[in-house]
């Protein structure tokens, strides 16, 4: 069976707390809020994708236990192939975020995303692959035997270094603006040698540029930030589905500026995914035009 997207990468339990201030050295204090649920950066980007009808897999592991089979489960009733995810002999991954405003403190246990396996055969059924969170190692592996076969990669790349060689086969690379400018040392898109570039602003937005070297800023959207959690995957969910349907880089991250406004407004990284139709629905209360029925 070919796929859409493969994803690659972690698969978490996410814990995510509240706070109006951080507590102090001992100290023990009440969140105003919580949010427990499925995470993981490549499988929230995937599970916006499996919900707008993509036939989307994933590569992963996870431990023998209920949060492992809980990822197992939510992905089965959405449609996601798991046919690449390995149960193995470690306690399943967990993350634990503090959240007061805009400032977050987050501890994570990889715990079995450690022992996590790429099976080519696996990925060869691949249209395109969306890597995040990965060992370097594995980045340059999946980087090289998709360009060897003319499958497309976006990478979510964060805080990792890429080997300059192998950042120009990344079909597109995305960066948050903090990111890009601590390993380019300034916003210039140039500077990247990846084929399409897409940087997240500070505030929402992005600025793009595409492997005909056209740069532009895409901008519009901004919503009071409950918790930003899972906001780049959402958006990545959005670049992806508009490039797999033929669309423009700059349209493409117009949808995912739009994903991600969805996102933020709500506590957790995927409470707010919803259908394509009503994506649809709130993209023309707010005035944003997209290209839709060319999928």
């Amino acid at each position: 069976m070919k796929l859409d997207v493969v994803g690659i990468g972690n698969l978490n339990y996410d814990i995510i707390l509240l706070v109006d201030r951080f507590p102090e050295f001992h100290e023990k204090i009440n969140a105003r809020d919580a949010q427990f649920g499925l995470g993981g950066a490549a499988a929230n980007t995937i599970s916006w994708l499996a919900h707008f009808g993509l036939k989307t897999g994933y590569i992963g592991a996870v431990g023998r236990d209920e949060i492992g089979d809980a990822h197992f489960s939510y992905f089965r009733r959405i449609g996601v192939d798991t046919g690449g995810i390995r149960v193995v002999d470690a306690p399943s991954g967990v993350a634990i975020a503090l959240i007061h405003g805009e400032d977050k403190r987050i501890v994570k246990y990889p715990g079995a995303n450690l022992l996590k396996k790429v099976e080519f055969e696996y990925l060869s059924k691949a249209r395109h692959v969306h890597l995040s969170s990965n060992p370097v190692e594995t980045m340059v592996k999946v980087v090289n035997f998709a360009h060897e076969r003319g499958i497309t990669v976006s990478l979510d790349i964060g805080e990792a270094q890429l080997p300059m060689g192998v950042e120009k086969k990344v079909d597109y690379l995305m960066m948050n603006e903090d990111e890009y400018r601590r390993k380019f040392g300034s916003l210039d898109p140039s500077l990247s040698r990846a084929r399409n570039l897409i940087i997240t602003l500070n505030g929402g937005g992005a600025l793009v540029r595409d492997s005909d070297g056209k740069t532009s800023e895409v901008r519009g959207l901004s919503a009071e930030v409950v918790d930003s959690t899972g906001a780049g995957d959402s958006f990545a969910a959005g670049v992806i589905y508009g490039i797999l349907g033929g669309w423009s880089l700059e349209d493409s991250a117009r949808l995912g500026m739009l994903l991600a406004y969805l996102t933020v407004q709500k506590v957790g990284a995927r409470s707010a995914i919803v259908s394509l139709e009503e994506v649809k629905r709130i993209a023309s209360k707010v005035g944003l035009r997209l290209p839709f029925n060319t999928h």
